[in-house]
């Protein structure tokens, strides 16, 4: 009806009645984030930061950690299709229910996991061909690492100065806080995705089922796996395993082979120089299945 307003057009009312709340919000912005993606992230966080009452407007917090991640979980899973265990889709569902996405990506799904992004079941191009799926592996574009290295050139740096001004890497630091701080000096955010370590498939026979599983990414790339008690802890473990990875003369990115769902993947992951004799962590997250359907159409 004629006259009334958007969702957006309402939040953008709101914020500009709120400056500084805007101003906040938006440094929670990706770079690589579009803009409807990122009106739409917005308004999830916007609509759930009542859900954490220990949340403080330009206050860091675990609580702001967990919303942002939260966003970015949601986020991944409407426009590239991303999926994760059952009680964090549940759990993003409910938290994103009444935000609507004008012409959202459709993910047509099937046994081999996602067949279709952008072009609706059926939708034919401008000549006429109905769309094709390519038969090109998901995973990350061959350019990727080098379109991603300068960013975290300038993190490398970000987190040097860091840690001399906190006396050097040791065990008695914050490392999720140094780690959230150099990233968002970056303007830029980390996406943190928790796994029950009972989810986890593959564990060695006898290992403990207790505790949860963190996984750190930024900017889609691979950072860290840590393991706790808690969400908390496995947080906390995998900001020190991704702050040792600064620790050389400089890091790297590239695509590497991981297991994730018992398969084998491409993935981007930050090196440093030294030599691997061990793989990498399950990946708990995959960002990239959507890339092979960049070709849909011919």
């Amino acid at each position: 009806m004629a006259g009334e307003k958007s969702e957006e057009d309402t939040v953008s009312e709101y914020l500009g009645q709120n400056p500084e709340l805007a101003q906040w919000v938006d440094t929670f912005r990706s770079y690589c984030e579009s803009n409807k993606q990122w009106v739409a992230r917005r308004e999830f966080i916007l609509r759930n930061m009542e859900a954490f009452p220990t949340l403080e407007h330009g206050v860091p917090s675990s609580s702001l950690d967990r919303l942002l991640s939260l966003s970015m979980v949601w986020a991944n899973n409407v426009f590239l299709g991303c999926s994760y265990p059952q009680d964090v889709m549940d759990k993003i569902k409910e938290m994103g229910d009444g935000i609507v996405v004008q012409d959202a990506p459709v993910h047509k799904t099937t046994k081999d996991g996602i067949l279709g992004r952008g072009k609706r079941e059926g939708e034919v191009d401008s000549s006429g061909k109905r769309a094709k799926s390519s038969t090109r592996k998901s995973g990350p574009h061959p350019q990727a690492p080098l379109e991603h290295q300068p960013f975290f050139n300038r993190l490398y740096k970000a987190v040097a100065w860091k840690l001399v001004s906190a006396g050097g890497f040791g065990p008695n630091l914050d490392h999720f806080e140094i780690l959230r701080s150099c990233v968002e000096s970056c303007k830029e955010t980390m996406a943190c995705v928790y796994v029950p370590l009972k989810d986890i498939a593959g564990l060695p026979a006898g290992r403990t089922q207790e505790g949860h599983v963190c996984e750190i990414r930024c900017q889609t790339v691979y950072i860290g796996t840590g393991y706790g008690r808690d969400e908390a802890a496995a947080k906390a473990m995998a900001s020190k395993e991704a702050l040792k990875v600064f620790q050389g003369r400089k890091v790297t990115v590239k695509i590497c082979r991981r297991r994730y769902k018992g398969k084998d993947v491409e993935d981007l992951v930050l090196l440093d120089e030294q030599p691997r004799s061990q793989g990498f962590p399950p990946a708990l997250s995959y960002p990239f299945q959507d890339e092979q359907l960049e070709e849909a159409s011919s």
